[in-house]
């Protein structure tokens, strides 16, 4: 039997709740971070693809914004990526934090829909005693019986992640390849530019910024030794703008710093970053910008 005949492929979406480790999970299973990770929730907005290749198999992982009752245009755009990635799934990891007592009802709906095997995936079990998660396991099969399999994991720490591959392996459908065997994700270079800056937008704001903030890639030029990368902060406010400058541009400075490292880390090459910021008024609400920050899909 040739080769192609038993290759299998397959769209694996991870969902749940906003803050339950669905980055860190992708990541991890993936080797390799593409989604940006901060403790605030609601870092992701897109949904994120890691793919995993072997000469037997190809994993399309998808990474999918929190799961949270939108309110304004942008976090239903959010939902939509979410509802997008059900619908081609193959199979579904459902991440619940076993420390989030808040109820699960919005991913139960989605979930109550889907016609293909949910792996539930307990996290950040290294917060948790035996007892608890033992615990945790037997409320969730009463819960949810439609779940395949219950696995207990800790993503940051790395435990039992190898337990979810062998599930999602088993779990593959025969089929070819999707992307070409070398690509690593379905996102352009400069997404992850922006995602970097976002991410440490996240780490050094508070308050509303990370929220009412977007990071546009206005150029990115791939140069011999150098990428030269132009990025536009924009934000909602002139009040915010003066935060996200600070005193003296001090605060946008240190930014900007770390965003260059970030950079240079993830591209393997030097960056030289220049950095703007721009002020649009209530841009979570407009489809123009939305659309330009590539959150409509139509």
């Amino acid at each position: 039997m040739n080769h192609s005949e038993t290759h299998k492929a397959g769209f694996v979406s991870i969902i749940g709740r906003p803050n339950a480790g669905k980055s860190t999970l992708m990541n991890c299973l993936v080797g390799e971070r593409l989604s940006i990770i901060t403790p605030k929730a609601q870092t992701t907005r897109h949904r994120v693809m890691g793919i995993i290749n072997d000469p037997e198999f190809q994993i399309v992982y998808s990474d999918t914004p929190g799961v949270i009752e939108p309110k304004y245009e942008l976090q239903k755009s959010m939902m939509r990526f979410v509802d997008f990635s059900l619908e081609d799934a193959d199979m579904i990891l459902w991440v619940l934090d076993v420390k989030d007592p808040e109820d699960h009802a919005l991913v139960l709906q989605r979930l109550n829909n889907v016609e293909v095997p949910v792996l539930l995936v307990l996290n950040k079990i290294d917060l948790s005693t035996q007892e608890e998660i033992d615990a945790l396991v037997e409320k969730w099969k009463a819960e949810f019986p439609k779940a395949d399999s219950i696995l207990a994991v800790s993503a940051l720490k790395n435990f039992n992640s190898d337990m979810v591959l062998k599930w999602v392996l088993s779990h593959l459908p025969q089929h070819p390849p999707f992307y070409d065997k070398d690509e690593l994700t379905d996102k352009p270079e400069r997404f992850f530019a922006s995602e970097i800056f976002r991410e440490k937008i996240f780490k050094n704001y508070s308050k509303e910024i990370p929220y009412s903030s977007e990071v546009l890639i206005e150029s990115f030029k791939d140069q011999k030794d150098l990428l030269r990368i132009q990025a536009v902060i924009i934000v909602e406010r002139d009040s915010q703008k003066g935060i996200v400058i600070g005193q003296g541009g001090e605060a946008l400075k240190r930014t900007a710093t770390q965003a260059r490292k970030s950079m240079e880390e993830f591209f393997g090459k030097k960056v030289f970053l220049e950095t703007f910021v721009k002020v649009e008024p209530d841009w979570r609400s407009k489809e123009f910008y939305l659309r330009q920050f590539g959150y409509k899909l139509d």
